[in-house]
């Protein structure tokens, strides 16, 4: 599949370096409108006891905590269609 578009869309996998709560349960990133940024979920649970995910989006950043440059091509070859 050629030029495949992937704006708007992301994709997350289990995290497994999860260490603490405050680790993500699920890691990724996603695409909004045309910028890729970092994906976290947290599966909780509410009061009445069902389970949902809690979402964060964040910029990539790298070690030095500069953006991380993006090529926006990262999911052409992306097994996973949606």
């Amino acid at each position: 599949m050629s030029d495949y578009d992937n704006t708007n869309r992301g994709v997350l996998f289990k995290n497994d370096k999860k260490e603490t709560d405050k680790h993500p349960d699920y890691t990724g990133k996603i695409n909004i409108d045309g910028k890729d940024m970092r994906l976290a979920a947290w599966i909780k649970e509410s009061k009445k006891g069902n389970k949902f995910m809690s979402l964060a989006v964040s910029e990539f950043k790298n070690k030095e905590g500069d953006q991380e440059p993006s090529s926006g091509n990262d999911f052409v070859d992306d097994p996973i269609s949606f």
